[in-house]
């Protein structure tokens, strides 16, 4: 029985027992602060055991993903540790009680998942009398079957609140997977006894002394794990084997060309990654986002070392996401959101596992260093200032390290890795001038500036100045000159460019001298009060000490000005529109465009974001005066301003203010007046991260080229559709109306020749042995058509074995179905569809009543439709 069988079976075997299906949870617990993740069936319902919510139906059960980290490092090389797994529940609220559900789990157990009675053993809490009786004398359990467990087992309780006795299900796997010891029972830590279903009576309240008094509206809450049952029904040693698993697990091995059981190391990278992968691919899902604390660290220690485990593969570049995609189409039948939400899945795994990898490969030499250089020096441990370094440098994790090292027989000192961060934390707290530099760059530029001196920038008030060229570097090196051609960084005593700060780009620039030209692309602060001109000499030859004329590129600047004194104004009409909780978070502002991060719980919709163009517009056409001015960082919170994301501030502090509308502390270039922003424009909102969002806009001249695009855009539509303009709203959804006419006109007709089609097709029924035999080649174009013909015929048919087959392109679509009273005859839908693909170069299977292959060979179609009446005789017991 595959793992979506016994999914659906459980649910359905619940529901006829009129239990409400519901969908899992968010593996985020909602308004549940005190757990980290979903780790249990119960979790969303929590309120209902313990009476802060009424629920809406009084039975229950749910297959709920759920999340568990406490043993990451098990995972993989034991038989049951997953980080991701799925638990079928059922639930109670005040309804019924033992008397129901201890013979319902029987039932479920021997007879719809037809479990040998002689292999289960049941536990249940010591002084649980009611249940030990239900379970003997009403299920018929064996009184030696039935062992009483203590407290710390078999009785759930979260402090001051509901709580109540549990018993468990469990399986007898046999001696050989057993301890070999002569005590060996249920309860034993070996992998003879599974336990696989665990039945909670909500029947007491816990106060805060402690004391247990009876609840009158008793509950129920079961919880049985998926894989677990499916390792049993299937009949292998681990959940790894389990299809659940090892669709991915052989997935990933044909990714990286591997095969799995050939090699221990191989089956246990196959077995971290798929089990990770799923974790990740269910929790980006749900909303989490790869990150440094909390959820975030969860998700990004499992996805990197999942991709530490594809390097064991031989895989070096991004392929998580692979994975995830076959996570995703494994499991969206059951969870749909996994589906509607795979772009973006995709998308978050594929960015981090980049990110990841381009520090893995020098983080893993380095580590593989130190580890070959302890064992020479002959100790065991790697130091803790070492570790901090991978940690700090390359965005290894301390669990990371731990994990390596430790396969090298070798420790880490912890101790030292705390003390090493703490270090960092003070060096943080410190003044600026205490910075280190790691880079012999920085310890160059470090040194330039106590040298000459720091660059006075006079750029707010002029785009032009004359200037002294204090120093010429190429390559990291003080040269005396540079020649046409040459590639250089200048440092200047003064300068009117705007190095790189806050989100605004640099300034561009010309550098004038007697037959001298130098182009300035980029200005930098490397250090504390030290400005960087990089840039290119076109004509002449630059020599140290040259007297300069500095000339900023001009429009250049205004277009970025335009920009940043947008992004005031934008940040405004945020906050009036979505809230005060809105604040910036990164900033990004360029010539052409202006890219705002800002704190936000949720995608700002049309409405609101044509609410704050409207409002950024309308303080455009206020033509408010902008005013800059500096003042201490106190007078300035005292007059309300805004600091904003990036900027360092000391005692004084540069205001913007533009008019009465906003006030921000800023160290960029501005405007004169809003008015001369022109025009405002959002062109695309979105996220980017967990309540963080992104808006991109234009200002002035990008304004009228964007419309100017959206112009032509429409024009060339309204020619392609034929229409005017002004028609196209009207003329579109018109042909929207047509083309939905069409679509049912065709399957109108679709319907109608598969009904003739059906028809002739009963002509070609056979007999093996007493049954009726179906096996054609048919016209369908995909393969609902085929199951819909298959549904037709077996309608008509009342009993009997079809098989339909058909060609789309170079593929071959194969249907199969079993009515239900052959299946006692050997005949499975999925098993005789399977082996009918194989003819045609395929695959498939399926349940016992209906399944379906596809395969790569049409031109062996025929061939196999017409070995049906042998197979199906093969299948005949």
């Amino acid at each position: 029985m595959t793992g979506k069988e016994i999914r659906e079976r459980y649910l359905h075997f619940f529901e006829q027992r009129s239990h409400q299906i519901l969908p899992s949870a968010s593996l985020i617990p909602h308004n549940d602060p005190s757990i980290l993740w979903t780790a249990a069936g119960m979790v969303p319902f929590k309120p209902f055991f313990t009476g802060q919510a009424v629920p809406e139906y009084k039975r229950v059960t749910t297959c709920q993903k759920c999340i568990r980290t406490p043993d990451i490092e098990s995972v993989g090389r034991t038989a049951r540790h997953h980080t991701f797994f799925e638990m079928l529940g059922n639930f109670s609220f005040g309804d019924y009680f033992k008397e129901s559900i201890i013979p319902w789990a029987w039932e479920f157990i021997t007879k719809e998942l037809n479990l040998p009675q002689d292999k289960l053993w049941i536990t249940i809490y010591q002084d649980d009398d009611e249940a030990f009786e239900i379970w003997h004398k009403t299920v018929g359990v064996p009184a030696e079957r039935i062992v009483r467990l203590g407290k710390d087992t078999n009785f759930w309780e979260i402090g001051v609140g509901p709580c109540g006795p549990c018993s468990e299900i469990y399986v007898d796997l046999g001696e050989a997977r057993g301890c070999g010891s002569p005590d060996c029972q249920v309860g034993c830590d070996c992998d003879r006894y599974l336990e696989i279903w665990n039945l909670v009576f909500i029947q007491f309240f816990r106060d805060e002394e402690g004391n247990y008094s009876p609840l009158k509206n008793k509950g129920i809450d079961t919880g049985m794990g998926l894989e677990r049952v499916a390792s049993v029904l299937q009949g292998v040693a681990s959940n790894f084997d389990t299809d659940i698993f090892r669709e991915i697990m052989d997935f990933t091995a044909n990714l990286a060309g591997q095969k799995y059981g050939q090699d221990a190391d191989i089956d246990l990278a196959l077995k971290v990654i798929a089990d990770h992968c799923r974790a990740v691919t269910f929790a980006v899902s749900d909303g989490a986002l790869p990150g440094n604390e909390g959820r975030g660290y969860v998700i990004r220690r499992l996805l990197r070392r999942a991709v530490r485990f594809g390097r064991v593969l031989g895989v070096h570049e991004p392929f998580l996401y692979k994975v995830s995609q076959a996570v995703i189409e494994q499991m969206r039948d059951a969870y749909p959101e996994l589906k509607q939400k795979s772009e973006h899945v995709l998308r978050v795994i594929h960015t981090e596992e980049e990110r990841f990898l381009e520090t893995l490969a020098a983080g893993s030499d380095i580590l593989g260093t130190l580890i070959s250089e302890a064992k020479v020096r002959g100790t065991s441990e790697i130091t803790g200032n070492d570790a901090f370094r991978l940690y700090d440098t390359f965005g290894f994790p301390l669990e990371l390290t731990q994990e390596i090292a430790d396969e090298q027989g070798l420790t880490v000192d912890v101790d030292g890795f705390n003390a090493a961060m703490e270090e960092q934390r003070k060096r943080a707290r410190s003044a600026r001038q205490e910075t280190e530099y790691i880079s012999e760059r920085g310890v160059l530029y470090k040194a330039l500036r106590e040298e000459l001196g720091e660059t006075r920038f006079n750029g707010y008030s002029t785009l032009e100045t004359d200037s002294n060229v204090m120093a010429i570097l190429k390559d990291g090196l003080q040269e005396i000159s540079a020649e046409a051609g040459e590639a250089v960084e200048i440092i200047l005593d003064v300068t009117p460019c705007y190095a790189e700060s806050g989100g605004q780009v640099a300034d561009h620039a010309l550098v004038k001298g007697p037959d001298l030209t130098v182009e300035i692309v980029a200005v930098n602060k490397p250090v504390e009060g030290l400005i960087v001109h990089r840039g290119k000499v076109l004509t002449g030859v630059l020599k140290r000490h040259d007297s300069v004329k500095v000339k900023v590129d001009q429009p250049r600047r205004q277009d970025t000005a335009r920009n940043h004194s947008a992004t005031h104004l934008l940040h405004k009409a945020l906050k009036e529109v979505l809230g005060e909780h809105v604040n910036q978070a990164g900033s990004l502002v360029e010539p052409d465009r202006l890219r705002f991060d800002f704190t936000h719980y949720a995608a700002v919709t049309p409405e609101e974001l044509r609410r704050i163009e409207d409002i950024v517009n309308q303080a455009v056409l206020a033509n408010y005066a902008i005013e800059i001015f500096e003042t201490s960082l106190a007078k300035a919170k005292e007059m309300g301003a805004a600091a904003l994301f990036g900027e360092k501030y000391g005692k004084q502090v540069r205001v913007v203010k533009m008019g009465e509308f906003s006030m921000e502390l800023c160290g960029g270039t501005h405007l004169t007046s809003t008015a001369e922003v022109g025009l405002f424009k959002i062109f695309n909102e979105t996220s980017v991260g967990a309540g963080l969002r992104r808006i991109e806009a234009v200002t002035g001249l990008g304004v009228i080229k964007y419309l100017g695009a959206k112009e032509t855009q429409l024009e060339e539509i309204a020619s392609v559709i034929k229409s005017p303009v002004q028609e196209l709203v009207r003329r579109t959804e018109a042909l929207i109306q047509q083309n939905k006419a069409l679509e049912q006109e065709i399957e109108a007709l679709r319907n109608k020749l598969a009904k003739s089609e059906v028809q002739d097709v009963l002509g070609n029924v056979k007999k093996v042995q007493d049954i009726p035999v179906l096996a054609s080649v048919v016209a369908a174009p995909d393969m609902d058509n085929l199951r819909g013909m298959v549904d037709m015929l077996r309608d008509k048919m009342g009993s009997g074995v079809i098989l339909l087959g058909s060609t789309a392109g170079e593929k071959v679509n194969l249907v199969a179905a079993v009515t239900k009273d052959l299946h006692g005859r050997g005949l499975h839908a999925g098993n005789l569809v399977k082996e009918i693909a194989k003819m045609v170069g395929g695959g498939g299977g399926g349940r016992p009543d209906m399944a379906q292959a596809g395969g790569k060979n049409p031109e062996k179609l025929s061939e196999a439709v017409e070995a049906v009446c042998r197979v199906v005789e093969g299948h005949l017991k």
